[in-house]
């Protein structure tokens, strides 16, 4: 993340909480030099992970599909 010491001094709040959510650092530009604002322990990467869409179907009943439908063997790259 980029901003300026102007944006930094209106939403210093918002970007303080960014910077402990995402665990990315925050780069202010002031009198042509650099400042990173960065957490001091970044969050766990699981923690970032983002939510998927996920089946709602009990796991055995794909485990016991018939894919003959979808499937050949001329398809198998295995060999």
């Amino acid at each position: 993340m980029k901003t300026t010491a102007t944006n930094l001094r209106a939403n210093l709040y918002s970007y303080l909480d960014k910077v402990l959510e995402s665990g990315e650092s925050l780069e202010i530009e002031r009198k042509g030099q650099r400042i990173l604002i960065m957490p001091e322990i970044p969050p766990s990467k699981l923690r970032r992970l983002k939510t998927r869409d996920t089946l709602l179907v009990n796991p055995e009943e794909i485990i016991h599909m018939d894919w003959s439908a979808q499937w050949s063997p001329e398809d198998n790259h295995d060999t």
